[in-house]
């Protein structure tokens, strides 16, 4: 039966800290990840007993209105970093590093700075594999917690051609696998697959010592996260194939929340039309 939600049930917990994802992993425990882009948001996925809080640069597009992630700055993701922090003091906050943030360590440090300095994140995301381990190792070098993003990266969307499942084709999905090897040992403390075949996702959280979060990757991640506004059924448009409306038929963000955190840990989402 799904957990009935109850106000203050997480108010006794933990903080979350990068160790305790990796704890979770070991105990077989779900990690259940959501967005948030500004304070009330925030407070309200801590309340529900939300894990992690990702700054996602999905903000340039259910929030800003673009078509795509690239235009989001630093400075706004700063911005809407600093806000998030200020309405959490539980869940684990993660920012994205914005397009090009990463093209030298020296920038991405830089970055890393400002977005756990002046932004409050304890954890940075960024997109992709190859030179980006360097840029993981001086971040990782230097204290910063990584947090990596392989299969469907919206900051590649021109290169791959849209928004498109990657790793049907074995030679592509190879390659996935090999990457997230590669960013595991550059010293990523956490992986997000999006949009990759449920049975990749499956093998590379067997085969990774660190936690995998899905989106769009099956049910056999370590974890999954949502666009808080996918699952809340409020983006414009037609939602992705993996998300899922858990507004519909209850009563407030925070009861949405707790239901989709629930679902996770009890292994009710992701169901089998949610996956590739």
């Amino acid at each position: 039966m799904p957990h009935v939600y109850t106000e203050n049930a997480h108010a006794d917990r933990k903080p979350v800290t990068a160790p305790a994802l990796r704890a979770m992993k070991d105990d077989g425990r779900k990690i259940v990840m959501l967005t948030a882009y500004d304070a009330s948001f925030a407070a309200r996925a801590d309340e529900a007993g939300i894990d992690v809080v990702l700054v996602g640069d999905s903000l340039g597009m259910v929030v800003q209105g673009h078509a795509s992630t690239l235009p989001v700055t630093l400075d706004q993701t700063v911005y809407h970093t600093a806000a998030v922090s200020r309405g959490l003091s539980k869940a684990l906050l993660v920012a994205d590093l914005p397009f090009m943030s990463d093209r030298d360590p020296a920038f991405a440090l830089e970055a890393a700075r400002r977005l756990m300095g002046e932004g409050g994140a304890a954890m940075v995301k960024l997109e992709g594999a190859g030179h980006i381990c360097g840029v993981i190792e001086a971040l990782v070098e230097r204290n910063v917690p990584v947090c990596a993003h392989l299969g469907l990266t919206p900051q590649s969307v021109h290169r791959l051609g849209g928004y498109r499942v990657q790793g049907r084709e074995e030679a592509v999905a190879e390659q996935i696998l090999a990457d997230a090897h590669a960013v595991a040992a550059a010293g990523a403390q956490l992986l997000v697959l999006e949009a990759v075949p449920a049975e990749l996702a499956a093998r590379i959280t067997r085969e990774l010592d660190i936690p995998t979060i899905g989106i769009g990757a099956g049910a056999d991640t370590d974890g999954q996260v949502l666009v808080v506004y996918d699952m809340l059924g409020i983006t414009p448009g037609k939602r992705p194939k993996f998300s899922k409306d858990f507004l519909a038929g209850r009563g407030s963000v925070v009861e949405a929340m707790a239901a989709f955190a629930d679902d996770v840990r009890d292994g009710r989402f992701p169901a089998a039309e949610h996956q590739y």
